[in-house]
């Protein structure tokens, strides 16, 4: 990491991280207590994150996927709480990376081969689809194939593009992805994790402490690495 890309500046902004809502934390009782170098005080029954550690590993979440964008690598982003979805499809199609909204299932990453195999099905069936042979066929078969398509859109339609295993990957909430994290973990791809107070903060190569519950959370901090990632891959165009 040169001295060139810790310089950066991302705009990140502690009021507007209070009006987010990222400080708010879990019920106290709710805690792991590896996060209390993260934690800054106990309000009405709930921990209270450190801000400006928070602002501090966010920057440098921006600065890793600057890097990796800027050196074309492949980002996939994961959520798949109700909350999260619609914010991650849409941060995830702004930067062209690939995401996963819906269910993670298992084996998505280790068992990459099988992925690859229904990838290659759910293309099959997409081609048919929109060249019109799936009208050709006899009606039970068609309403079949439809029905297997629209259940492949909805797991895979964020990776359809997808080639081989990502090179980074961001993770909207520990506990709810803790699959997603695991296969990481086991095939050593950089992870960067959004963690509430009762995560565990050293499971991720850049543990961002933040509210993993509240939509505007969530947004703030993907619009950030977001970002990151657009002005990376400009940069990487304009080196071509």
């Amino acid at each position: 990491m040169g001295g060139e890309m810790a310089r950066r500046y991302w705009n990140i902004d502690l009021e507007e991280m209070m009006e987010a809502g990222i400080h708010f934390g879990h019920g106290t009782r709710k805690w792991n207590s590896r996060m209390a170098p993260y934690i800054s005080a106990k309000h009405k029954g709930i921990h209270i994150t450190n801000l400006t550690r928070t602002a501090r590993f966010l920057s440098e979440a921006c600065d890793l996927v600057f890097d990796a964008a800027s050196r074309g690598k492949q980002f996939l982003i994961v959520g798949t709480k109700n909350k999260a979805a619609d914010s991650v499809a849409r941060a995830a199609i702004r930067a062209r990376c690939h995401y996963v909204n819906k269910k993670w299932l298992g084996g998505m990453l280790t068992n990459w081969s099988t992925t690859e195999t229904r990838l290659q099905k759910f293309r099959d069936l997409r081609t048919e689809q929109k060249t019109g042979r799936l009208n050709l066929l006899p009606k039970r078969d068609a309403a079949m194939l439809k029905r297997q398509l629209s259940r492949l859109q909805t797991y895979l339609g964020g990776i359809k593009y997808m080639t081989g295993v990502p090179d980074i990957v961001i993770i909207v909430d520990q506990q709810e992805e803790y699959t997603a994290l695991r296969e990481c973990i086991t095939l050593g791809i950089p992870t960067i994790c959004l963690i509430d107070t009762n995560c565990d903060p050293d499971l991720a190569d850049i543990s961002i402490p933040a509210n993993d519950d509240a939509i505007a959370s969530i947004r703030l901090i993907l619009n950030k690495l977001v970002f990151a990632i657009c002005e990376g891959r400009s940069s990487y165009i304009r080196n071509l």
